[in-house]
């Protein structure tokens, strides 16, 4: 009873899921002959994480207040230098249209305010997460027109590099050292982030990058779905002398619920997860954390979250483990709308004057010859 009085004051935040990814694979985006209402999503697809009742359940929205998933628009590496902006751009166009099919359910939101706005109406918040920096095509421009679209934080690289980051695996395989972070074109992505108001991601990305960001950026940045690498010493994870740098940066990291970054084994449960928790509490404190299970977009999850609806099992276990109220209210959404409302103030303060900075081009020999995947 004490985590659902929780999730009905705070509800869930969380900040990635792959539904639209999901509904392009098995519905090609034709979304109009489906009742989203009434859809039990597992009989049109096996895996399935999310539909609108479950996500009621897990209290992502509630009668009496609202909370937001950041839906990921996501495509594979293999479209970089292709038809990755034209992917992107349709999976924009799929958030948008369910979230205006079903108003009484979602509300699109693009900043914190927007989010507190909604809160009275019970509606699940709609934001939109781009999921690799190859969405973008190395340019400036189309960074600036997803963010106009409606793009609120990017993820800097998937599991390939882009010309301006080396993808950590690939990085080996190159042996490319310092190259792992980012290059002088790469700082400019996010300085210009920075400057628009839009979250940088950093969930996918490799040590050296994280340092290079840390260094570069001017505003606080979230990691949407990675997990503690002392728990699971997992590339995808964050060490502990990185989180300190997380801290310092007024950041947020996002626990991932697939049970290979929370194990580092196919198999996991709930209990494990919550240990990620902890441990980040342990090395940070609660004020850096929260929720991005990756829910659609992995295929094994943890028992005892085997969905959206399963959130509060896990807010159960963490007040059996002594967590408060107040720090749980804060990893549910507290922590994640503190950031927002942070980099929307560094893009208020940077944005001076009406005049864009310039595109700067990166030759497409350069392109690709970096468009490995």
């Amino acid at each position: 009873d004490t985590a659902i009085n929780i999730l009905n004051e705070s509800p869930i935040i969380d900040g990635h899921n792959d539904w639209p990814y999901q509904l392009r694979r098995h519905m090609k985006n034709s979304i109009n002959d489906v009742d989203f209402l009434n859809q039990d999503f597992t009989k049109l697809y096996n895996g399935s994480h999310t539909d609108i009742k479950r996500l009621r359940d897990g209290k992502v929205g509630a009668q009496s207040k609202t909370s937001f998933q950041f839906w990921s628009c996501y495509c594979s590496c293999n479209a970089g230098g292709k038809d990755a902006i034209r992917i992107a751009l349709e999976q924009i166009d799929v958030v948008k249209r369910y979230s205006a099919s079903y108003p009484s359910t979602f509300q699109f939101v693009t900043t914190a305010a927007e989010i507190e706005a909604a809160n009275s109406e019970g509606k699940i918040a709609s934001m939109i997460g781009v999921e690799g920096g190859h969405m973008i095509d190395s340019s400036l421009a189309v960074l600036r027109m997803l963010f106009a679209l409606g793009a609120r934080y990017m993820t800097l690289t998937h599991s390939c590099d882009t010309p301006w980051y080396v993808h950590p695996l690939l990085a080996t395989a190159f042996n490319t050292a310092k190259t792992t972070g980012l290059t002088d074109f790469g700082k400019l992505v996010v300085s210009e982030m920075n400057r628009l108001g839009m979250l940088v991601d950093l969930a996918h990305v490799s040590d050296a990058t994280m340092r290079d960001v840390f260094e570069t950026t001017t505003a606080p940045v979230i990691y949407s779905h990675s997990s503690a690498r002392a728990i699971c010493n997992h590339g995808r994870n964050v060490p502990d002398d990185i989180l300190q740098l997380l801290k310092t940066n007024q950041g947020i990291l996002m626990i991932n619920f697939y049970n290979d970054y929370i194990t580092c084994s196919p198999t996991a449960n709930i209990s494990h997860v919550a240990d990620h928790f902890d441990h980040v509490k342990n090395v940070i404190g609660a004020d850096y954390l929260g929720m991005g299970a990756d829910y659609d977009g992995v295929q094994r999850v943890p028992d005892g979250l085997e969905d959206v609806s399963k959130y509060p099992n896990l807010i159960r276990e963490l007040l059996k483990r002594g967590w408060s109220e107040e720090e749980l209210k804060k990893i549910t959404g507290k922590n994640l709308l503190r950031v927002m409302r942070a980099v929307e103030a560094v893009a208020q303060q940077q944005q001076t004057s009406n005049v864009l900075p310039d595109e700067t081009w990166i030759s497409d020999s350069l392109v690709a010859s970096n468009c490995r995947t």
